[in-house]
């Protein structure tokens, strides 16, 4: 049965979109690195055919996933799962994990740089999809269909918040909160876990003065304008500065040292001061309909875990999108996460493009 559902072709939309999102994310790429990258390597494409190399390797991967049964990871679910955990324990390490920035959350392989919290992600999906369809029934017995899990992902959340990563924390307990909602747990759970939730974000956020000050930024962002408030600030300007069609491709004035990590989380930035808002929004809209075709797909899954699956994986990569994108427009507060597909980050498209390979899996048993 399962062989002969496997005959069914990939969702073409779906496909479609995802390599179209890894090629825009090239191209923007390309621009928004030059000047960083002559000024660390001497030559503008460094950084460029670094991300070339990982988005061949994540193409290549995704269409070897995409070819194997979905079940395989829930069949390894639990073995990943603790292998993830022991994995973010060592990044805390000195000796073993290294922090480029403000969070220790990278291994260092050579020249190359592996962010297990990235991994963690499709891990921790895979679990709650395998625990929810074998507990099929009692989502809503707190003690033995609800507390195990939780308690799983929250130790996966807090050993990344503990890098320090509050943005990634955050997109891993959105996932979570979607998964657990849409395993049908009760809705009094629910409350009592966005209120947990929303109580240790505050609390995070109350014992770092550099987060408070953040908040202040967003509710504020002229206050401190070259201090603080620098980067939000010099972001608002260059996606203000694009007007409706944008200064043109390679012409970005904020990369010139002026806007803070223009290759990672900023990216969006000069993306809107290039090809200004209309351009702009037709890439936004292709994480639109990434979104809806993942959500079909999950939707005509075969089965239980699939559907979760489904939902789990297009919820991380359209949440943490969103979050980007507000994040960066000022709309809400500097989260520091990457935009999917676009920003540069081998272990970041690598694994997107994992995610959207069991996505295409899936479409390929539909019911």
């Amino acid at each position: 049965m399962k062989q002969k559902s496997l005959k069914k072709p990939t969702d073409r939309l779906l496909a479609t979109v995802t390599v179209a999102l890894t090629i825009v994310g090239l191209a923007m790429l390309s621009s928004a690195s030059a000047v960083v990258s002559y000024e660390r390597f001497g030559t503008n494409n460094y950084y460029f055919f670094r991300q070339l190399i990982f988005a061949a390797a994540g193409l290549a991967l995704m269409y070897m996933v995409s070819r194997i049964d979905y079940h395989f990871w829930r069949r390894w679910s639990r073995p990943f799962l603790l292998l993830i955990l022991v994995v973010l324990a060592l990044v805390l390490v000195p000796s073993l994990g290294v922090a480029p920035g403000a969070a220790r959350s990278w291994f260092q392989v050579g020249s190359f740089f592996v962010q297990p919290s990235e991994f963690a992600k499709l891990v921790l999906i895979f679990y709650l999809a395998s625990w929810f369809e074998r507990k099929k029934g009692a989502e809503n017995n707190f003690w033995f269909g609800v507390l195990p899990p939780l308690l799983m992902a929250g130790l996966v959340i807090a050993l990344v918040a503990m890098q320090p990563d509050i943005g990634t924390a955050v997109i891993l307990a959105t996932v979570v909160f979607l998964l657990f909602f849409a395993a049908d747990v009760k809705y009094a759970y629910l409350g009592a876990f966005g209120a947990f939730g929303l109580a240790a974000l505050w609390i995070a956020v109350k014992v770092a003065p550099y987060r408070s000050a953040r908040i202040l930024t967003f509710l504020d962002p002229t206050k401190d304008p070259l201090g603080i408030g620098y980067h939000i600030s010099q972001a608002l300007l260059a996606i203000g500065s694009g007007g409706i069609w944008g200064y043109g491709f390679g012409a970005s004035r904020q990369k010139y040292n002026y806007l803070p990590e223009p290759i990672g989380d900023s990216i969006f930035a000069v993306m809107a001061e290039e090809l200004g808002f209309l351009r702009v929004v037709a890439a936004v809209l292709l994480f639109g309909i990434f979104i809806w075709a993942g959500l079909r797909v999950a939707r005509h899954a075969p089965d239980r875990f699939g559907q979760l699956a489904g939902i789990g994986i297009t919820a991380w990569i359209g949440f943490q999108a969103f979050l980007n994108i507000a994040a960066i427009s000022g709309i809400l507060p500097l989260t520091g996460v990457t935009l999917p597909f676009i920003s540069y980050g081998g272990s970041s498209l690598v694994v997107a493009l994992l995610g959207a390979g069991v996505l295409l899996n899936i479409s390929r048993q539909r019911l």
